[in-house]
């Protein structure tokens, strides 16, 4: 892997997870309580063994720069190692990032430059485990121009995607990107097989398509929608099956990815962490998932009266809970509290994620809740119980989960 360079996509807004990427990029969206989007993708590099990563960042990048800067500077630059955020930089002309070919495109100087024989393009945005090695081995074995990571998905979540048809060879003979009405899978009419977003390139054939495709007006300069059919024409593109890869980390562990690209996904990830048995382990000491720990006192629950008439018992049941959170006298449960988070007395917070620095109001009721960072719940404010009340006041999705922004509850005047 000592040959290989890393370029992380992180620069898009990510507008289906809005209002949440209202201020931030959708890689430094909060997720799991202490860590970010980005940080499952940037530990998946680190424990593969890459340590030459460059985060393409353009879309209001001030968070995640900061983040990365903070809690990602592990790495040896004696050793020539790095981790470090890469904006726009008109190398190759006056244009933002075009696309995602594009972003890749203006920083092949900086791939050439390091000598890297193989480019890994990941996205910023998604949270799994994967062991990239097992993918680079089954790319020089076959000699491949590129190698695009797939997995099975359910054919009614397939239009979101970029849809692979292969060989016996693992070949990809038809790729589609984002169809509208996606090809199954011949074994299995109710499953498509799907990109997602993890490509592996050799350099010098990945160069030749990029400067192709860099001189296309008709281009849009995409990875899905050009260069990898454009690939895929040229017999050299090949399918790496997720489901096959080998399992790491915690025996009997299954592998596992999640697309969050709207906030019902980001909703129901969070909430599969805190229960019994999760799919994604945040608790494996063999693969395990770094960030920005920060500085915070402990975690306090105050307050613990049953006999007091309303109840008043600061607890949290089936939660995740970080550094600085205070449950002065309220109920949580089924939740994933960020840190410094207060939750005062009475208050009722279930199936709800609550991110950093924000307050949870005295008598307060919240029911399949995100709050962001900083926001002030005002007491006896009932949130996620009346959802037609709720979609005047706030952001509602389609399952009803509720997003609550401090501009919101200003505007409650």
């Amino acid at each position: 892997m000592h040959r290989t360079i890393a370029m992380i996509l992180a620069g898009g807004e990510g507008r289906r997870l809005s209002p949440l990427t209202q201020d931030r990029a959708k890689p430094a969206v909060p997720f799991g309580g202490k860590y970010r989007i980005i940080d499952f993708t940037l530990s998946n590099c680190t424990n593969s063994g890459i340590r030459r990563i460059a985060v393409l960042t353009q879309y209001k990048s001030f968070s995640l720069d900061r983040h990365i800067r903070l809690g990602w500077n592990i790495v040896n630059p004696e050793a020539g190692e790095f981790i470090t955020s890469v904006p726009p930089q008109h190398r190759i002309g006056t244009d933002w990032y075009l696309g995602t070919a594009d972003a890749i495109h203006q920083n092949m100087y900086l791939v050439e430059r390091e000598g890297a024989e193989y480019l890994l393009v990941l996205s910023g945005d998604h949270i799994y485990k994967m062991d990239y090695s097992q993918m680079f081995q089954f790319h020089k074995e076959l000699g491949a121009a590129a190698t695009v990571a797939a997995i099975r998905v359910p054919i009614a979540e397939a239009s979101r995607f970029g849809v692979l048809q292969v060989d016996a060879a693992h070949r990809v003979m038809g790729f589609q990107e984002k169809p509208a009405k996606p090809t199954p899978l011949p074994d299995d009419p109710s499953s498509a097989y799907c990109s997602m977003g993890i490509y592996l390139f050799t350099v010098a054939r990945l160069k030749e398509h990029l400067t192709a495709d860099a001189g296309n007006p008709r281009s849009v300069h995409d990875f899905g929608k050009d260069v990898l059919p454009a690939m895929q024409q040229g017999g050299g593109l090949y399918a790496f099956d997720f489901a096959n890869a080998s399992n790491f980390g915690t025996k009997g562990e299954a592998n596992y990815w999640m697309d969050i690209g709207t906030i019902d996904a980001y909703w129901e990830a969070n909430m599969d962490l805190v229960s019994v048995s999760p799919r994604f382990n945040l608790y494996d000491k063999v693969w395990p998932v770094r960030t920005n720990t920060g500085q915070s006192p402990p975690a306090k629950f105050v307050f613990a009266d049953p006999d007091e008439k309303g109840g008043r018992r600061g607890m949290a049941i089936d939660s995740i809970v970080c550094g600085g959170c205070i449950v002065s006298g309220g109920r949580v449960q089924n939740t994933v509290l960020s840190r410094n988070v207060r939750i005062g007395s009475y208050a009722d917070v279930k199936a709800s994620i609550i991110f950093d620095d924000a307050k949870v109001g005295r008598h307060a009721i919240l029911n399949r809740v995100i709050v962001d960072k900083r926001v002030e719940i005002p007491e006896k404010l009932e949130i996620g119980v009346d959802l037609e009340l709720d979609r005047k006041r706030f952001a509602v999705t389609p399952s009803g989960v509720v997003v609550v922004t401090q501009e919101m509850i200003d505007r409650l005047g």
